[in-house]
């Protein structure tokens, strides 16, 4: 009750209009596990693109070493034996299982283009056999297809206003230009890789297609080169690009296929003839003018 303007202390608590005081026993506290979902990446993921991040494996890494060389095989093996237990054949139709070959900086990038530039050092399979990329050989092509076609169109342009004829934009340049270079980095390397296994020599799928995707840049330059009108020089410019590409990859080849035999003579003799091939099939149908 209320005396002497305070309060006082009720002595029922059943009287009317009191609350009674809670019993019984403390309730329990709620803890929370910890979590990291609040950090970006987790504080326990490793990486630049994924948490379990480690130098991509090949098919078989033996193809970092020379001729003869296997020291490598039995990490490679190691690792190939987890990916196997992870996930098997499936494992190929995940994304997951291509990110590492994407995981590189464009110092990486651009340090392997300068490499290809320069056929006759040979080492570039010894500096991308940890880690070889797909995301250079990717880039590379997509350009070439679209810088090659752009050139073919513009020049083709010139040389009909030149002659006055009426020009019409020829879109199969494209889609030509598309399914040659995808084709070709993409089978070529499949097709050598069945043809270096078959004789027991060192190989490695995925750094053939890096190999080969690199080999295709300096036919961009190459492109762009092709836009004066005189045809002598631009058979001079694609041979001189097609003798580049091919001496990149038949000098980078040929250290680590000679254990091949005697056939390995035939082998790099067949590399080469192919990309100049190549260089020459460029220049017959994207620069060779008709009006």
């Amino acid at each position: 009750m209320m005396s002497g303007g305070g309060y006082s202390a009720l002595d029922d608590p059943k009287a009317s209009g009191s609350v009674p005081a809670a019993t019984g026993p403390d309730p329990q506290t709620i803890k929370f596990t910890d979590s990291n979902l609040q950090t970006f990446p987790p504080s326990d993921s490793k990486g630049k693109i994924s948490g379990a991040y480690r130098p991509p494996t090949d098919a078989d890494d033996t193809f970092s070493s020379k001729a003869g060389g296997g020291g490598g095989g039995g990490r490679g093996g190691g690792a190939g034996s987890d990916d196997a237990a992870q996930g098997g054949w499936f494992r190929m139709f995940s994304v997951a299982a291509y990110k590492p070959y994407f995981d590189v900086d464009t110092s990486d990038v651009v340090e392997r283009i300068w490499e290809s530039v320069f056929p006759f050092r040979g080492n570039f399979t010894e500096k991308t056999s940890e880690k070889p990329d797909l995301y250079g050989p990717f880039w590379t092509c997509t350009t070439l297809i679209f810088v090659a076609a752009s050139i073919a169109t513009f020049v083709t342009y010139l040389s009909h206003k030149w002659h006055k004829k009426e020009w019409t934009y020829d879109i199969n340049l494209v889609t030509w230009s598309a399914g040659l270079f995808y084709g070709y980095v993409t089978f070529v390397p499949l097709g050598l890789y069945v043809i270096l296994k078959y004789f027991s020599a060192p190989a490695g799928l995925v750094q053939l297609w890096c190999l080969y995707g690199y080999s295709l840049f300096i036919f961009i330059p190459a492109s762009l080169l092709s836009i004066v009108p005189i045809e002598i020089f631009r058979w001079v410019i694609a041979g001189v690009a097609g003798f580049m590409s091919a001496t990149f990859v038949a000098v980078n080849l040929r250290a680590h296929i000679l254990n091949s035999g005697e056939r390995w003579f035939l082998i790099v003799a067949g590399i080469f003839l192919l990309q100049l091939g190549l260089a020459v099939l460029l220049k017959l149908y994207l620069f060779t003018i008709t009006v």
